[in-house]
């Protein structure tokens, strides 16, 4: 990983197209008891085989499942979960939990989010018109805000040419530097400043995605965002109090605004420390 011109990762960027699918309006059926797929799933998400170690293709092929029944059926984003080892952006003492559909500290009060919502944000900005216009199943350029500990970035490094990502707090972005090294992302230029100014230099990008909510969002990032480009980002909800996730398009007579999922993400905030 190298703040220099980027150079293709370690990680396989090329994934096959994904036709689109119609989506399918769910039935509500009564049952008698649970279906035998369910239990067989619940199963699953308690145990791991003995004998199997966490830099093992089937313990990330457990997590993509896990992420599978919590709604997202999108492939390019359960490709990058299944190939970016989890376990080496945590402390080693949880390490055994990485695989888990859950949320870990990373210090400085910070966390690495659960995989469902690190996946449901990538499919969002995956799923741009512009893109889907064109059956892309890649996210371009894209500027993340809030580095944390490098997970969502290496991630976005398998789908995407090129990934800037800022950070406010100076020791996370050592960590993220160190981890995203360890993996080998060299697409990933990291950034130490204040998120909210977003990063001009190498603006316009196709995506931008915040990892922490705010009352606002940043003038910087939709100036920063490309014609067809979309940004996705936790925001407060004055109506109900807590976090929803704010999609919004730019298009070329201005930007299209849509409210997705509740979430509870960190508060943004300005300046770096």
């Amino acid at each position: 990983m190298s703040d220099e011109s980027p150079r293709p990762p370690r990680f396989p960027l090329k994934l096959d197209r994904v036709a689109p699918t119609a989506r399918r309006v769910p039935q509500t059926v009564l049952r008698p008891q649970r279906p035998v797929h369910e239990a067989a799933n619940d199963a699953l998400r308690q145990s791991l085989p003995a004998g199997i170690g966490l830099d093992s293709a089937a313990v990330r092929a457990r997590m993509v499942a896990r992420v599978r029944t919590e709604g997202v059926r999108c492939e390019p984003v359960l490709a990058a979960l299944a190939v970016v080892p989890r376990h080496l952006f945590v402390d080693t003492a949880l390490a055994t939990q990485a695989y888990e559909d859950t949320s870990l500290p990373i210090g400085l009060e910070q966390t690495i989010s659960k995989p469902s919502v690190v996946a449901r944000m990538l499919a969002l900005l995956l799923d741009r018109p512009s893109a889907r216009a064109r059956q892309d199943t890649t996210l371009g350029r894209v500027l993340e805000i809030g580095t944390g500990c490098g997970y969502q970035a290496a991630l976005m490094s398998v789908m995407s040419s090129s990934v800037v990502s800022v950070e406010r707090l100076k020791p996370l972005h050592d960590k993220a530097r160190h981890n995203l090294s360890a993996v080998g992302a060299r697409n990933v230029r990291l950034v130490y400043g204040d998120g909210r100014r977003g990063h001009a230099p190498n603006a316009p990008y196709d995506g931008i995605l915040a990892a922490a909510g705010g009352d606002d969002l940043p003038p910087a990032w939709l100036e920063q965002l490309a014609i067809g480009g979309r940004l996705v980002a936790p925001m407060h909800s004055a109506a109900d109090g807590g976090q929803v996730l704010l999609v919004v398009d730019r298009e070329t007579d201005g930007y299209r605004r849509s409210v997705h999922d509740a979430v509870h993400f960190v508060p943004l905030k300005s300046g770096v420390e």
